[in-house]
């Protein structure tokens, strides 16, 4: 049995560790770790966790990603279901992700989101689903929108978005995290609030957000729905309670949120 274990928050290992068998319901196909073996020759790869080579997350990160429990909480009274709290592993895979373009993360760590996002509209059925937008400048930088990956893989292809009004000073998550931290041990260093938000009261928070996000261009399709909203990563929870006040100014009404990630509240 070997001893390897994902170093907190995903430091590289020091050592190489022995083979580690696949995860339970993981069924192992020849065919594709041929064309792992062949490709980790050509494109050298290491675990984004940890940084054992040859995988994008190796055996041991995936199972210990599998076990981690997801968060539920309330925001402005609406149940929020994110699928892991946003922590440790997790974070790391967000970060290289979001900030690294490492998109061969996305399979394991988007997964359980778009399972969530199919049960809600199951509860619901005939909800609307609308994303939370991403900053312009955190858009600008990566060139692409994380939940819209979410979607894509839950099988909602075409979820409109709520539209940004201004640039929210509120706005939490990964984007204002990354000016500040570059490099596998910064990013891996675990939760912490953006420096943005630290310096507010709760209250400023609010202020700064409030009357940022609008679903006035939706009315048509959310008026006196149901409907389910997604974002990547929750951290105050004052951009997800701005988009249900949006959705509500609609006429529609709000039944489920979901996230990747949530940090406790």
């Amino acid at each position: 049995m070997s001893n390897h274990q994902p170093p907190p928050g995903g430091a590289p290992a020091a050592a190489v560790p022995a083979p580690v068998p696949v995860p339970r319901g993981e069924v192992s196909r020849p065919w594709r770790d041929a064309l792992v073996a062949v490709l980790a020759l050509l494109l050298p790869v290491v675990c984004a966790g940890c940084g054992h080579p040859d995988h994008a997350l190796c055996p041991v990160c995936r199972s210990a990603l599998a076990a981690l429990p997801g968060r539920t909480r309330l925001v402005a009274g609406v149940r929020l279901d994110a699928a892991y709290e946003y922590e440790g592993l997790v974070r790391t895979l967000v970060l290289e992700w979001k900030l690294r373009g490492r998109v061969d993360v996305v399979g394991p760590l988007t997964r359980r989101t778009a399972d969530l996002v199919r049960a809600a509209l199951a509860a619901a059925p005939g909800a609307v689903v609308l994303r939370v937008p991403p900053s312009a400048r955190g858009h600008r930088r990566r060139g692409f929108d994380p939940v819209v990956t979410v979607l894509r893989r839950a099988g909602v292809r075409h979820a409109p978005a709520l539209r940004r009004l201004t640039a929210p000073r509120a706005r939490s998550g990964v984007d204002d995290v990354a000016a500040a931290q570059t490099g596998p041990g910064t990013l891996a260093s675990g939760p912490r609030i953006p420096t943005g938000q630290k310096e507010r009261t709760a209250l400023e928070r609010v202020a700064a957000t409030v009357g940022t996000l609008s679903a006035a261009g939706l009315v048509g399709q959310v008026g006196g729905r149901d409907v389910v909203v997604v974002d990547d990563v929750v951290t105050t929870g004052v951009t997800m309670a701005e988009a249900v006040r949006a959705v509500r100014v609609a006429g529609g009404r709000v039944v489920r949120c979901v996230a990747i990630a949530s940090v406790e509240a």
